[in-house]
């Protein structure tokens, strides 16, 4: 139910358009002014990690929005994760896509012929999200980013406070999807507490409306807020989706916001250790996910992260997994190099080769076999598939990759019906 109009532009380019100095690096859970904005850009562009945040001050924001829109190097494309996973899957022919988000003129036009948006999502004003990107090596005052990523920004209010989910849930009778996919909590970290834990219960409920048979995929994204996270894991939503596609920083985030395995983990030092991402992704399935016990739809999970992706399911309900797996990974290659098929001489491997399952039991070693690119393993009733990616060597786009791997990854995943 998010969807927007993105803006992308090279951050660097965008600070100078503002006339803003190059400064040091300063983590801001919120931004509320061009200050906030360089320090928390350098932050993370320092670190080569990727990061969301929301711009309180709305008139600043329209200001900056406009200088990055009509920056001769800007380019607009459909945001948001829910329309970008429409995007995504309308490619293929044979497919309907229902969206639902505040859907303005200019992304209106943008939009595939294949999705279908209801009039009650309409909006006379696009809302702009604004995605500053870095290339690996690039300098900006001090700062050197160590790879290529993004810093991710708006003012955001009517997918923050998740507008059009009931426009949405009411719309599926008379389009009977086969599948639904959620996106957009994270937007809603931009409201008072108050307000969030009220809309949180709404989205619940809205969500409960859908029919048990239509498998309900969540695809997470960026957060700063522990309480928020926790009572999404804890109480709310993961029991009501069978399905959640997450990447590196997500995991980690989740761990520790509701003190999973290696929660005391800061950060990840290079390429997320395979073992640890297993023991965290094992943990939400055992302690959040449907067992005979427990009253909750969740049995697989997508882990997206540069190097590799693993696709983990509670046994008996969900089938073609490694095909699944493997076509996420490719999407990741094809997308970013903006090719159709792989070019090998723009890739290249950055999986470890030899790796271990886990750090909490007794750990088989595993070596990758690039005749047998899936590897899989298995732990009490849970199965693992593993795939490293072919990664682009010179990026052209990197904006909703994570959305592209995961509705590729959908895409070719038999639910099995309970």
């Amino acid at each position: 139910v998010n969807a927007c109009v993105d803006v992308v532009l090279s951050g660097v380019k965008l600070l100078e358009a503002l006339g803003l100095e190059p400064s040091d690096g300063k983590n801001h859970a919120v931004l509320k002014s061009g200050q906030d904005l360089k320090e928390a850009f350098a932050h993370f562009m320092e670190r080569g990690a990727a990061a969301e945040r929301f711009f309180s001050d709305a008139e600043a924001f329209q200001d900056i929005a406009r200088t990055a829109s009509e920056h001769p190097a800007a380019q607009l494309y459909v945001g948001g994760n829910a329309a970008l996973i429409g995007q995504k899957l309308a490619t293929n022919p044979d497919l309907k896509i229902l969206l639902c988000g505040p859907v303005g003129p200019k992304l209106h036009e943008l939009l595939d012929d294949n999705v279908v948006v209801p009039p009650e999502s309409m909006q006379e004003r696009d809302e702009f999200h604004l995605i500053l990107e870095y290339q690996a090596g690039e300098q900006w005052g001090r700062v050197r980013a160590p790879s290529a990523n993004r810093f991710i920004f708006s003012h955001d209010l009517s997918n923050g406070a998740l507008n059009m989910l009931e426009v949405f849930v009411s719309s599926l009778d008379e389009f009977q999807p086969d599948l639904v996919v959620l996106s957009g909590l994270h937007m809603m970290e931009g409201q008072s507490k108050e307000m969030r834990q009220r809309r949180l219960m709404e989205a619940v409920a809205s969500i409960s409306d859908i029919p048990t048979d239509i498998p309900i995929h969540l695809e997470l994204a960026s957060m700063t807020d522990q309480d928020f996270m926790s009572n999404i894991v804890h109480q709310q939503v993961f029991p009501l989706v069978n399905s959640i596609g997450l990447n590196e920083q997500e995991l980690l985030f989740l761990t520790q916001s509701a003190s999973g395995p290696h929660a005391s983990l800061a950060s990840w030092s290079g390429i997320p250790d395979v073992g640890v991402v297993s023991d965290i992704l094992f943990w939400i399935l055992k302690e959040h996910g449907k067992t005979a016990q427990r009253a909750s739809d969740l049995t697989r999970i997508h882990f997206h992260t540069l190097a590799y992706h693993i696709l983990v399911t509670v046994d008996g309900h969900w089938g073609n997994q490694a095909a699944a797996v493997a076509a996420g990974a490719r999407a990741a290659g094809t997308q970013a190099c903006a090719t159709d098929t792989i070019d090998t001489s723009k890739v290249f491997l950055k999986a470890p080769l030899e790796f271990v399952t886990s750090h909490t039991e007794a750990p088989s070693k595993i070596s990758l076999n690039p005749d047998e690119p899936v590897v899989q393993w298995h732990r009490e009733g849970i199965s693992f598939h593993f795939t490293p990616v072919l990664v682009c060597k010179d990026p052209v786009r990197t904006v909703g990759l994570g959305d592209a791997i995961s509705a590729e990854g959908l895409l070719y995943s038999e639910a099995y019906p309970q």
